[in-house]
């Protein structure tokens, strides 16, 4: 079994910054991780994927050139780097495991895993 906690979210100014983390507890050694998101009234949407080694990642486009997922192995723990924040960024982030046997990573039923979630509001 696989926990998952979100942590690092809050309330940021139209360009400004914030860093998420995700603690994972249970093995998580091989799985592919990822950030969702989900705002008031519309559905669930891919943000980011990382593969196990580090070496495969995925953007939305919509994120692309201004977050940044990483990951510590040694940490179990995934973090998503949130660089020029915009007002339509805000959304409650969620993230998730895929204890694999997928090839595609940017939908949430690719995920076996999701921690609670933590609320992202960007002011404009």
């Amino acid at each position: 079994q696989v926990q998952l906690v979100e942590s690092g979210g809050g309330l940021v100014q139209y360009g400004g910054s914030l860093r998420l983390s995700c603690a994972a507890s249970g093995r998580t050694f091989g799985y592919v991780m990822g950030w969702f998101r989900q705002a008031p009234g519309k559905e669930r949407e891919f943000v980011s994927s990382i593969t196990s080694s580090g070496r495969s990642i995925e953007y939305a486009d919509s994120v692309k050139g201004r977050f940044i997922i990483s990951r510590d192995n040694a940490k179990s723990t995934v973090y998503l780097q949130m660089n020029s924040l915009k007002p339509e960024d805000t959304a409650v982030y969620y993230c998730a495991a895929s204890g694999g046997g997928r090839t595609a990573f940017s939908t949430p039923g690719a995920y076996d895993y999701w921690g609670q979630g933590t609320q992202v509001t960007v002011s404009s």
